[in-house]
């Protein structure tokens, strides 16, 4: 059977779609029934005629719930209605400049009329008119403004990223106040038709790297988008790579940054979390803590993290590893009392380790899934009365339980959990090379991860930037925090070769 062309599918998948198509007619009366019949089945939308001033018919079509029905019977149907004000608009940009209502647009086809309406925008119709206006009256349900409950700090903003777009962009504006800041918005998915935007600042962020992004994103065929990480999946280098290749945040001062240091940000509508592009490994262990605090309390604060970024990856593999293989690395006195707490374990090792770790696992996981009055309790109380359960049944010893309980503090101490979730992922592989080879298999799969880190890319950036390859100007961010006074030039690898400066040097004589 003769394969179809890419172009033919997605024709195929366009026609399918159930929306009419061509030009608006000026007559009401062949309008009207065409619109009944493409909304037939959808209760919400409604249609409200009546008679204008000048005795002509006029309908206005909204969705039940995502229309402002005040406004409307403020500022279109008063103002169409009243006798003294008689209509005299014989054309849409005559109608737009007589009624009252700011944001209106003019639709001459039914393509562009449906998805305004299914944003919430009522439509209005006039009888002898050619077309439709689309009025800005959108009321709909929203949270309000909170701190995002995952990425908390001691000191910093307390407002967070919302549902709603146009609330998002209006945080991100509040603290940008500059023509440079330039948000492109397109609908995606065929259905769904989401709002997607980028925002990045003109003259800072490359050029290539913003065209990339946009680029990818309208390349998505796809019937809907329901969140961000859909997206993320579809534009990402790498889909099989563990780690994650785009940064996601609810913190507005945190994608300022971002955008400050040349990234691109991609918000999407319904959903809180906001994407950063490119991104690095050291992007991902980074916190706003670390600026906001003074430098030398911020390169502590990271070198703890670093620390235990190596303790969440590799702690069980090297006590598997070393009880297992290698005895004679541990002091005697450890490694009698180790033995002691051992000798009626029934399992080796690695299958103690194991064990250990799926359960905390699925500990972790049932304390996310319940309801938040008492997820945190069961998944502390279940750890501590599992764990010293398992030691009294003789399941496991206590050092493992240690061990375990080390490895699991150390992975909370990490901000992004998309990261988290890939050293939980590698944790269990490398568990079962060290168990099975030791600390040959331990190496082994450090330099396979290095490896992989090495070739990975983010948005054509290297994922181990600046490291690797390596830029110097970076250093100052990365392995430690240097003052802010001296971090005067943005990353290299985001930002525009012309724009990198992000302090001016004061002139000679001035007072510093």
């Amino acid at each position: 059977m003769k394969k179809r062309s890419l172009a033919d599918r997605i024709g195929q998948r366009v026609q399918a779609e159930p929306t009419i198509r061509g030009p608006l007619a000026a007559e009401l009366a062949v309008v009207l029934p065409r619109l009944q019949a493409q909304f037939e089945g959808c209760g919400d939308v409604l249609y409200h005629r009546f008679r204008a001033s000048d005795s002509r018919e006029a309908v206005i079509v909204y969705i039940n719930g995502l229309a402002d029905v005040i406004s409307i019977d403020h500022d279109v149907l008063k103002r169409m209605m009243e006798p003294d004000n008689a209509l005299t608009a014989s054309s849409l940009t005559e109608l737009r400049a007589w009624l009252t209502v700011m944001d209106s647009k003019e639709h001459v086809t039914y393509e562009e009329m449906v998805p305004e309406l299914f944003s919430g925008r009522p439509l209005l119709l006039v009888d002898g008119i050619p077309g439709a206006l689309s009025l800005g009256l959108i009321h709909c349900e929203k949270r309000g403004v909170e701190e995002p409950q995952a990425e908390s700090v001691i000191r910093g903003a307390r407002d967070g990223f919302t549902e709603t777009l146009i609330v998002n962009l209006t945080l991100l504006r509040k603290r940008l106040k500059t023509p440079a800041l330039k948000i492109d918005t397109f609908p995606l998915g065929r259905y769904s038709k989401t709002d997607i935007s980028v925002a990045f600042l003109q003259g800072i962020a490359k050029e290539e790297i913003v065209a990339s992004v946009k680029h990818r994103l309208q390349r998505i065929e796809i019937d809907g988008i329901v969140e961000s990480g859909m997206i993320e999946e579809l534009i990402e280098d790498s889909v099989f790579s563990p780690f994650p290749q785009l940064q996601t945040t609810e913190r507005p001062d945190v994608a300022v940054a971002a955008m400050l240091e040349g990234r691109v940000l991609i918000i999407t509508d319904h959903t809180p979390f906001v994407m950063i592009a490119p991104t690095t490994l050291w992007s991902m262990l980074q916190s706003p803590e670390d600026y906001y605090e003074r430098f030398l309390i911020g390169t502590l604060i990271r070198w703890l993290r670093y620390l235990f970024f190596l303790f969440a990856l590799l702690a069980p593999s090297v006590y598997v590893a070393t009880l297992t293989f290698h005895q004679e690395m541990v002091p005697t006195t450890l490694l009698l009392r180790i033995t002691q707490s051992r000798e009626e374990i029934p399992f080796p090792a690695l299958m103690e380790a194991l064990i250990m770790e799926i359960t905390f696992e699925a500990l972790r996981e049932a304390g996310v899934r319940l309801p938040k009055q008492i997820g945190s309790a069961v998944s502390i109380v279940g750890a501590l009365v599992i764990g010293q359960a398992a030691i009294q049944a003789g399941l496991v010893s206590a050092p493992m339980v240690m061990i375990v309980a080390i490895t699991g503090i150390a992975s909370f101490m990490l901000p992004q959990y998309a990261f988290n979730i890939a050293l939980r992922i590698l944790r269990f592989p490398i568990m079962i090379m060290s168990g099975m080879f030791g600390l040959y298999g331990l190496i082994l799969c450090i330099l396979v991860i290095i490896s992989h880190l090495c070739i990975l890319r983010s948005f054509d950036v290297p994922y181990l930037t600046p490291i690797a390859p390596i830029q110097t100007d970076s250093f100052k961010d990365t392995l430690i925090r240097a003052p802010i006074g001296l971090m005067k030039r943005r990353p290299a690898a985001y930002a525009s070769p012309g724009n990198s400066n992000r302090q001016v040097e004061p002139a000679k004589g001035e007072d510093q």
